[in-house]
C-alpha cells in the first residue's frame, strides 16, 4: 500500500512537472511573439495605436526606437566627403556614409575609425555603389532611415549673405529696406552645412553629455535633452528651418518653444527661456523660421505651475530633439528623444552671428539666409488646444 501511494505521488509530481514545462514553453512563445528585437539589441512592446490597442498585422510599420551615438568626429569627416564631392560624380552623401558605418558597428560609434570611413569612400569613388556594398547588410535601411530622420535637413544648397570684402565673382548684391544696394553685404549660393548651433556666435557656454541622467522635479524621470549652460539673455537660434508648433509656458520647461521641421520628422524643443522676455517678438504659433534666426533668449524659468517663475538654479538652454516617424509618436509613451551632445558639437562649426538693436533691445541675425527647403505658401497644421496640451505629460521632455 505504501509502495502504491509512493508510486501515485511520484506520478502526480511527474505530471505536475510536465504541466510546468509546457507552461514555460507557451509563455516563452508568447513573449517572443509580443516582443521584437531592434537592431541595437533593445526589446520593445508591440506598436499600439492612438486608442492604446495593439496594432493589427496590416498596420503601418515605422521605427519605434533610435539610439543616436554617432560622434561629432564621424559627422565632421563624413560631412567633408559630402562637401568635397558635391560637384562631382559620384557625390558621396554623408548620411549614407554614416548609415553604412552604423550598420557595420551595430550603432556603436565608440568603434569608429577614420580608416573605415576612408575605405568606404574609396570603394564608392572607384565605382562601387552603396546598394552593392550594403546588399548583405541586414540593418542598413534601418540606420539610413533613422540617421536620415536626424540629419537629412542639415546639409544642402542654400543662399546666404556674406561681407562684401569676401565677395566672389558670382556674388549678387544685397539690398537695404529702401531698395538701395547694401555696401556691406552680398548674396552667395553655397552647398554645405545649413543647420546652426542652438546658441549664437560669440556667446560662451559649457556642456557635457547629460542625456538620460535622473531628474526628480514632479516625479522621477530621465533627462531627455541636452543642457547648454550660458548667460541669461544669450540669443537662442533655430537649428533648422521650420514652423513654430508650440510656444508658451510649461511647468517643467518654463517658457519654451517647439519648432517642427517641414518634413515633419523633427521636433526641436528649446526650454527654460528668459523671464519677462523669452521669445523674439515676431514669433507666434505657426510662424515660419529660417535656420539661423533668433527665436528666443536663454534663461532659467520653469519647475513651477506659476508662469514666468525662475525656479531653475543655473541658467541654461534645454535643447531637445524628438523624432517622429508617425504622428502617434508625437505625444505620450511612444516618444523618441535622441541624445544631442555630439550633434551640438558638430553644429558648433556653424554659429549664427547676431546684433542687438539698441532701440528695441531685440537681437537679430546679421547675415540673412534663403533656404530652398522652406515650402512656398506653407500652411502650418492647426495648433494643439491648450487644454489638450496641458493634459499631456510634456514633463518627460525635461
Amino acid at each position: 500500500m505504501n509502495r502504491f501511494k509512493k508510486s501515485l505521488k511520484h506520478s502526480e509530481i511527474s505530471r505536475h512537472h510536465k504541466i510546468i514545462y509546457i507552461e514555460v514553453i507557451i509563455l516563452t512563445f508568447l513573449l517572443v511573439s509580443l516582443f521584437f528585437l531592434s537592431p541595437n539589441g533593445r526589446f520593445s512592446f508591440p506598436v499600439t495605436n492612438q486608442d492604446g490597442n495593439a496594432s493589427s498585422s496590416n498596420a503601418k510599420k515605422y521605427i519605434k526606437w533610435v539610439d543616436f551615438n554617432v560622434t561629432s568626429k564621424a559627422m565632421q569627416e563624413a560631412f567633408r566627403y559630402d562637401v568635397n564631392t558635391c560637384q562631382s560624380e559620384p557625390h558621396l552623401n554623408w548620411v549614407d556614409l554614416l548609415a553604412y558605418l552604423g550598420a557595420k558597428y551595430g550603432g556603436d560609434f565608440s568603434r569608429y575609425s577614420t580608416k573605415d570611413l576612408d575605405a568606404l569612400a574609396e570603394q564608392l569613388l572607384s565605382g562601387k555603389t552603396m546598394a552593392e556594398l550594403t546588399e548583405k547588410m541586414k540593418y542598413y535601411s534601418y540606420y539610413r532611415e533613422a540617421y536620415g530622420a536626424i540629419l537629412d535637413g542639415l546639409v544642402g544648397t542654400y543662399e546666404i549673405q556674406i561681407p562684401s570684402e569676401n565677395a566672389p565673382l558670382y556674388a549678387t548684391p544685397a539690398l537695404l529696406p529702401d531698395g538701395s544696394v547694401d555696401p556691406d553685404k552680398v548674396w552667395v549660393k553655397k552647398y554645405g552645412l545649413k543647420g546652426f548651433s542652438p546658441l549664437a556666435k560669440g556667446f560662451p557656454y559649457s556642456d557635457f553629455d547629460d542625456f538620460g541622467v535622473a531628474r526628480s522635479y514632479g516625479y522621477k524621470r530621465q533627462h531627455l535633452g541636452h543642457d547648454m549652460m550660458g548667460q541669461v539673455g544669450t540669443p537662442v537660434i533655430a537649428v533648422e528651418s521650420g514652423y513654430v508648433e508650440a510656444l508658451g509656458w510649461n511647468q517643467y520647461g518654463g517658457w519654451r518653444i517647439g519648432i517642427r521641421s517641414f518634413d515633419g520628422k523633427r521636433y526641436y524643443y528649446y526650454a527654460h527661456l528668459r523671464k519677462n522676455y523669452p521669445y523674439h517678438k515676431t514669433l507666434k504659433q505657426g510662424s515660419i523660421v529660417t535656420a539661423g534666426d533668433v527665436i528666443g533668449y536663454l534663461g532659467r524659468t520653469g519647475y513651477s505651475r506659476t508662469e514666468n517663475t525662475n525656479n531653475i538654479n543655473q541658467s541654461h538652454l534645454h535643447f531637445g530633439l524628438q523624432l517622429i516617424f508617425d504622428e502617434s509618436q508625437k505625444e505620450g509613451n511612444n516618444e523618441i528623444w535622441v541624445s544631442c551632445y555630439e550633434l551640438t558639437k558638430f553644429l558648433s562649426m556653424n554659429r549664427s552671428e547676431t546684433l542687438k538693436n539698441q532701440e528695441t533691445k531685440e537681437y537679430n541675425r546679421v547675415y540673412d539666409m534663403r533656404d530652398p527647403g522652406i515650402p512656398e505658401n506653407f500652411t502650418p497644421p492647426q495648433p494643439v488646444p491648450e487644454e489638450t496640451e496641458a493634459a499631456i505629460t510634456e514633463g518627460l521632455k525635461q
